[in-house]
């Protein structure tokens, strides 16, 4: 082999080394990106951000790299992102990158919370009784009253924090 084609042969190794780091780059990139979609960002948000200094980018290419690796694929990684996401925002918890660290043994238990919808009448709460088999309307006193009305009469609501009693 001439010294040319040897040259030739390390210039192509060294390209190859080159684009291989640039897929690595983007890759993760895709990761980070997706963790800042789940937070609910746009890519202009995130570049817009990025150049306020609002978010510092490089925090987030060390634990994504980590990520990918733990998680063998960026698909994967994705996807533990999201899972991760779901269970936090449900639970209305902040989580990070390396939150997916610490749930990652148990990715598959974690599940968004449920909703709980809750019957009520005229924005009073209302409770079925098992044992009478009927409605019951509480009023502010709390006294419970025999709901007479129609069944779609009672509205469903979803119970957030600030309807919740007695939890502040």
């Amino acid at each position: 082999m001439t010294k040319e084609e040897e040259t030739i042969k390390d210039v192509g190794k060294e390209e190859m080394k080159e684009e291989k780091k640039m897929r690595k780059e983007t890759d993760i990139q895709a990761v980070i990106n997706h963790f800042f979609y789940s937070k609910g960002f746009t890519l202009d948000e995130i570049k817009e951000n990025s150049k306020k200094k609002k978010i510092i980018y490089s925090r987030f290419t060390r634990p994504a790299k980590e990520l990918m690796e733990l998680a063998g694929s960026v698909e994967k990684a994705k996807e533990a992102i999201t899972i991760v996401a779901d269970w936090a925002n449900s639970r209305k918890l902040d989580y990070s990158i390396e939150t997916v660290f610490k749930k990652w043994l148990e990715l598959d238990k974690l599940k968004p919370k449920a909703i709980v919808k809750k019957p009520y009448f005229m924005n009073q709460p209302m409770v079925w009784s098992q044992t009478k088999k009927k409605w019951f309307v509480i009023d502010d006193g709390g006294e419970w009253l025999e709901f007479a009305g129609k069944d779609n009469q009672i509205e469903w609501k979803t119970e957030t924090e600030e309807e919740r009693p007695g939890q502040k």
